[in-house]
């Protein structure tokens, strides 16, 4: 169905009962599958085709090669998109990157298309999966995590913030989950994604070819598609059980439900960066990665969540796109970028020098809405 070196590849195998299964796979392994304009642009009319199509059961969405699925979007274009538009908060009368905005906006219709699709969508977790990449897995009915899978938001590296719906489905997550791993950017293993409500399965990648020729096998029938699905993925799930991985997450819920507590990002940054965390490398690397990150990004991850908490999914990526777009104006982004993309200097000058610094009405600023109601690139989202 598509052509040889096409950054999406697409394909529809045959079940044995006269169904089809919709095939997506990101075959850019060498950038670990990044996620860019053109990818996206395939994606979307592809998986609209399919969700129309009576043939068509289930669709499996992965990526090639062993090292991810997908490692998050084309933070390099998106670099390049910045540099050419001065900063607006420096000059009110800069135009708008129109570049960036198409990007986020095309981005995050994809997801909430994933989100709301009408049948059953199988995500194959494995590897790395980070930032634009989790925006494409947390939306599937059927996500697959195996040993290998290692997921991140880690944006606070890099003066953006959790998007791609990480304002829904970071307050999905058991009480404080979500917010510690906004402000630190700490991976996560397939045991921690199923309890974080990131994934549903775990499977073996040496068992997924396996699990496929079931998919293939099954009898499917028009209104019994995600039941199918669900109890074969069951089936897998439990055969395997006893090789996921231990988790760190739920070992520190007592902990992650007082900072649910905290009310405001300086609160939040001082009650994980109080925590012993000498005898634990992976709580270790995550203050690190708080203490070394941008304060802007801290205090963003605090509001988005408590402004996300109560938005429905399309409210949410709304609130994001005009989010992201403020952060492409702004200079805390490219920034974050230049240090640990570009330049590699791992020495980015944030803006503000801690937490607390931040004022408020800079936080205010990227939370203003630029669009009239009717307006707003994303405005159909939601509406029947």
């Amino acid at each position: 169905m598509s052509s040889e070196n096409a950054p999406v590849m697409f394909n529809e195998l045959t079940t044995e009962n006269g169904f089809k299964i919709g095939h997506a796979t990101l075959t850019k392994p060498a950038s670990l599958n990044a996620l860019d304009l053109p990818m996206i642009n395939l994606l979307t009319p592809q998986l609209e085709k399919w969700q129309r199509d009576p043939k068509i059961a289930m669709v499996i969405l992965d990526g090639s090669g062993e090292r991810a699925f997908c490692a998050g979007g084309d933070i390099v274009s998106m670099y390049k998109s910045m540099q050419e538009v001065p900063s607006k908060k420096e000059n009110p009368d800069a135009k708008d990157s129109y570049a960036l905005q198409n990007f986020f906006t095309q981005e995050y219709q994809l997801d909430h298309l994933i989100h709301m699709f009408s049948k059953p969508i199988l995500v194959w977790g494995n590897g790395i999966i980070m930032g634009g990449g989790l925006g494409l897995m947390s939306g599937g009915s059927h996500r697959v995590v195996t040993e290998t899978s290692r997921i991140a938001m880690p944006e606070i590296s890099i003066g953006l913030y959790p998007d791609v719906g990480g304002s829904y489905f970071l307050n999905k997550m058991p009480a404080g989950c979500g917010l510690f791993l906004g402000l630190t950017g700490a991976f996560i293993n397939a045991a921690d994604a199923i309890y974080s409500n990131l994934a549903d399965y775990f499977v073996p990648h040496d068992a997924k070819q396996t699990l496929f020729d079931r998919l293939l096998a099954a009898n499917w029938q028009e209104d019994l598609l995600h039941q199918t699905l669900s109890s074969i993925c069951e089936d897998f799930h439990t055969l395997h059980s006893e090789q996921l991985p231990q988790g760190n997450l739920i070992e520190y819920q007592d902990w992650f439900t007082s900072l649910a507590t905290k009310t405001d990002a300086y609160q939040a940054a001082e009650y994980i960066m109080s925590v012993n965390a000498e005898d634990n490398k992976w709580l270790s690397k995550a203050q690190k990665t708080l203490s070394a990150g941008s304060p802007i990004t801290a205090n963003l991850v605090f509001e988005q969540l408590r402004r996300g908490k109560d938005m429905t999914l399309a409210e949410c990526f709304q609130m994001e796109l005009g989010l992201s777009c403020k952060c492409g104006e702004f200079g805390e982004f490219q920034e974050g970028v230049r240090a640990l993309l570009i330049e590699k200097d791992h020495q980015p000058n944030w803006r503000f020098k801690s937490v607390d610094q931040v004022p408020k009405d800079t936080i205010d600023y990227f939370f203003e809405n630029v669009w009239s109601q009717n307006a707003h690139p994303l405005a159909h989202l939601g509406v029947n």
